[in-house]
């Protein structure tokens, strides 16, 4: 084992190693593919090389459940193998892995490596490795790597590696500049602006409103656009179910309980007098003295936070009460609404308070809250009651009892619905996503089990068949016809009506002579306009300085008339700071280009073998 430091030898680090202490341990992760994977086993064991480096079967696996847990977790479940293969996962993995093979072959033939001290460092750095005051624990050292199934020696090289092909990669990537006509095209671009005036058009721009569709106008629209009123594919399924809230009115009441409940909840119903104030503190008496003055000559609470360099956010206490303000409780509950209180003092020193808002005193009585408590306490004994029967309503099932069994004996409510995947319907049982999940999940055949649901509910469900997709009967569709037909006349006349203002504007008139205009004077590409399309801008931007153009979006029509370009500032902190993140992007693009490239060159050098069988081996010995 490399030679560890006590924590007496230990240096301290500044900021720049920290950082490439957290590099550093990146690399090391992916290199090692995570703890808690354990090793492949079989007579295969490598599944590639790159030059003189092997990459076994248990890196590949390593890497490989690394990265589907990764993808898992982005999911919000866990994937199979095959599923995260059926994402290319391998051959990310594969490309990773061959890269890493690839730079170590080179640290080789160059002999770029580093000693004991430095991997001995690194090590104790390993929050797995501390005990709990914070110090290297060999023991714990030892029993990670044994669960792991790795050596002292194995973890040891494979943390060698890795810090010498950071520094292979930090040599091949570092050192580059952006070229000046690059960021300065860019900076360019990104910073220019725009100036414009929009018409939004509505239904009340229409010169002539919409006329009421006939029957035939209706039916014609229904057959044109059927896709719109079909009934997807779904699957109907049956379930019993038992919910709190059915069983919740028939749970008895304890009265001396309900008063308890009541006593102990007390803060919640009985509510003192609070205010709503922001607290400006001063380093000293005399400050805070000074600023009293300026605010009774008629300077305002807010200039006087500016002068401080705050914001109101950072001054804002929220609601308190009189208890809440200590020793500028009296001072505070005696100003009026509006009023500025102080200087007085706090906790950090001298403050003025403003009193922003005044909140009378709450009461509840126990009467008044006796029905709400009632029913909460009711739903809490519904749920012991059902969290009681779980077991039995499974045994049931267990031993044979349908769905059907359980409405007539159990006392479930039995029900069916069509349930379509990827969509939450708007029965009460369609709300659990547990029942969401097992409705997903479930295949013609499945055995019915008992699902416990958020609020401590149970359901158990069957599929009984696949409703194939079907047009919804004209009649039964026809308010929704008549929506969808309306919706789509409107669009067609302001899109009309979009054209001839368009048409007026080029021929001389002024914009805002058909209607109030909402006029942007500058806005950046990344800008924002509310209740407009977020394609909007990036219409505008493609515009050129004085036309015109009608600019359509589903439940939105407007005519822009781009007023000006404005190019990118050229001084100013904004700028710099602009110009300086572009210069960043681009050596990190130019750098990551170089570093594909180089180690493409070395791969290629170094020959590549690659055993297909192997890595099959390893996609189906994962689970």
């Amino acid at each position: 084992m490399a030679k560890i430091p006590t924590e007496e030898a230990k240096r301290p680090r500044g900021k720049a190693q920290e950082a490439a202490v957290w590099t550093l341990m990146g690399m090391l992760i992916i290199g090692l593919g995570g703890f808690g994977v354990t090793n492949f086993s079989g007579r295969m064991t490598k599944i590639a090389s790159v030059g003189s480096v092997e990459i076994t079967t248990d890196d590949y696996a390593r890497a490989l459940r690394t990265q589907v847990n990764a993808l898992s977790q982005q999911f919000g479940k866990q994937l199979s193998m095959q599923e995260a293969l059926s994402f290319g996962i391998d051959k990310q993995v594969l490309q990773s892995v061959l890269t890493r093979a690839a730079l170590d072959n080179e640290a080789q033939l160059v002999g770029l490596s580093v000693g004991d001290e430095v991997v001995a460092a690194e090590i104790m750095k390993m929050d797995s490795f501390k005990s709990a005051s914070g110090g290297f624990d060999r023991e714990a050292y030892r029993a990670t790597l044994d669960r792991n199934r790795l050596s002292e020696a194995e973890f040891e090289g494979n943390l060698r590696r890795d810090i010498s092909r950071e520094l292979l990669q930090g040599a091949v990537g570092g050192g580059f500049a952006a070229p000046k006509p690059l960021t300065d095209t860019l900076y360019a671009w990104v910073a220019e602006r725009r100036g414009f005036s929009m018409l939004r058009l509505s239904e009340a721009d229409l010169a002539t409103p919409v006329a009421e569709p006939t029957d035939a106008e209706l039916k014609a629209h229904y057959d044109a656009h059927i896709d719109r009123f079909t009934r997807p594919e779904a699957k109907r399924i049956t379930y019993a179910s038992l919910l709190p809230e059915a069983i919740a009115k028939d749970q008895p009441v304890d009265e001396a309980a309900l008063k308890k409940l009541y006593d102990d909840r007390i803060s919640e119903f009985v509510v003192p007098e609070r205010r709503i104030v922001d607290r400006l503190v001063f380093p000293d008496q005399a400050s805070a003295d000074a600023a009293r003055a300026k605010l009774d000559a008629g300077t305002t609470f807010d200039a006087l936070v500016a002068e401080r360099g705050l914001t109101l956010d950072a001054i804002d206490q929220g609601d308190v009460s009189k208890a809440d303000l200590g020793a500028a409780g009296d001072a505070v509950f005696a100003a009026a609404e509006g009023a500025v209180a102080g200087p007085v003092a706090s906790d950090l020193g001298p403050a003025l308070y403003r009193v922003n808002s005044v909140l009378a005193a709450e009461e509840t009585s126990f009467d008044d809250a006796r029905e709400t408590l009632a029913a909460e306490m009711q739903v809490e004994a519904a749920r012991k009651v059902i969290g009681d029967r779980v077991e039995e309503i499974d045994d049931l099932l267990a031993g044979g009892a349908t769905l059907e069994d359980l409405g007539k004996d159990a006392g479930l409510a039995l029900a069916t619905l069509d349930y379509v995947p990827g969509q939450q319907g708007d029965t009460t049982i369609e709300g659990y996503p547990a029942f969401r999940d097992a409705a997903e999940a479930v295949q013609d055949g499945d055995f019915p089990e008992a699902i416990v649901l958020d609020d401590g509910g149970v359901v158990a469900l069957r599929l009984d068949e696949i409703v194939p997709a079907a047009p919804i009967p004209f009649e039964e569709a026809k308010e929704k016809v008549a929506e969808d037909w309306r919706k789509e006349a409107v669009a067609k006349a302001l899109s009309a009506r979009a054209a001839e203002i368009k048409a007026g504007v080029e021929g001389g008139a002024r914009i805002g002579s058909f209607g109030i205009v909402d006029a942007t004077p500058e806005t950046a590409r990344s800008g924002a306009v509310a209740d407009a399309p977020e394609t909007l801008l990036a219409d505008i931007f493609k515009m050129a300085e004085g036309s015109v153009q009608v600019i359509e979006a589903d439940g939105f029509t407007a005519v822009v008339q781009l007023d000006k370009i404005l190019p990118a500032a050229t001084e100013g902190e904004d700028a710099t700071a602009l110009r300086a993140s572009l210069d960043a992007q681009a050596r990190q693009a130019i750098s990551k280009d170089a570093f594909a490239a180089f180690t493409a060159a070395l791969t290629a050098g170094a020959g590549i073998t690659l055993d297909q069988a192997a890595i099959n081996a390893v996609h189906t010995s994962l689970p």
